[in-house]
């Protein structure tokens, strides 16, 4: 269930940026997923993948960057670290 909310609020996230920047689509995300927050970069992406479906984030690029830092901070979360979208 952790995992469904995460994914919800950042597509909700990359959304609302695209959103404000009058983007047609959303082309590409980088995140860092943290070492306790229980995703592997390929279970990151079917999540993405299932969320996106009928949104301008449909079919975006992913690039997913696995952290082993268990001290982190947000080595629980999900980083959105970039967001490359298409104007017009």
């Amino acid at each position: 269930m952790h995992e469904q909310a995460t994914i919800r609020d950042l597509v909700a996230t990359v959304l609302h940026v695209a959103e404000e920047n009058d983007a047609t689509r959303v082309v590409r995300i980088k995140v860092r997923l943290g070492a306790l927050s229980h995703f592997t970069p390929e279970h990151f992406l079917e999540h993405w993948q299932d969320a996106t479906g009928g949104t301008i984030a449909e079919g975006s690029k992913v690039e997913a960057e696995l952290s082993e830092d268990l001290t982190d901070p947000n080595a629980q979360g999900v980083i959105l670290e970039d967001i490359e979208i298409a104007l017009g």
